[in-house]
């Protein structure tokens, strides 16, 4: 199980982000809108010229080009909170169902009913590498999108044992499982 209590949870951004607002969180992810942390503190370096570029694009004010942040927060279990939990082990067809379900709007729409309810979802991420991959799978490029033969050819070119993890945090009441630590600093190098 990735979530344990006390392990440390990274998220990037163009900001410390001590106090978290869902409302500011973006749709069209991978596990939907919530706010995504990892357990990898290289994903998360990696994945800082992304938002930053994502916030220069949308004009956020004062976002300096090569300076981002990784907060750091702890997880603490909330046995009695009624907090529902779902991991996916592998990047497998329900992984990728539900990805391209919540990436590509009116595609898969079945599989939005299935992960609607959960507070906190946990998997692989789906990095630049395999966009391409995705990419394909959702133009049919591999066949039918959710066919047998579409799904295993793009978890084939996935490499799933490759990918580190990411964590949506999908409700108000999840929030209250993560702790702010810290933030780091980020120099970006050219």
């Amino acid at each position: 199980m990735i979530l344990e209590n006390g392990i440390a949870l990274y998220h990037a951004s163009y900001v410390p982000v001590k106090k978290i607002d869902l409302s500011l969180c973006a749709s069209g992810k991978d596990f939907g809108k919530g706010f995504y942390v990892t357990t990898d503190y290289h994903q998360a370096c990696r994945f800082l010229r992304t938002a930053i570029g994502k916030a220069l694009k949308n004009k956020v004010p004062n976002v300096k080009e090569n300076i981002g942040y990784v907060s750091v927060f702890e997880y603490e279990s909330k046995p009695d909170s009624g907090i529902t939990y779902h991991e996916f082990k592998t990047s497998d067809e329900d992984w990728l169902h539900c990805v391209v379900a919540h990436r590509k709007s009116g595609m898969l729409s079945e599989e939005l009913s299935r992960w609607r309810d959960f507070d906190i979802i946990a998997g692989k991420i789906a990095n630049d590498s395999t966009n391409q991959v995705l990419t394909a799978y959702i133009n049919g490029f591999y066949g039918e999108v959710g066919s047998y033969e579409a799904d295993e050819t793009a978890i084939k070119f996935l490499l799933p044992n490759n990918l580190s993890n990411q964590i949506c945090f999908r409700s108000e009441k999840s929030l209250a499982t993560l702790r702010f630590k810290d933030f780091k600093t980020v120099a970006l190098e050219d």
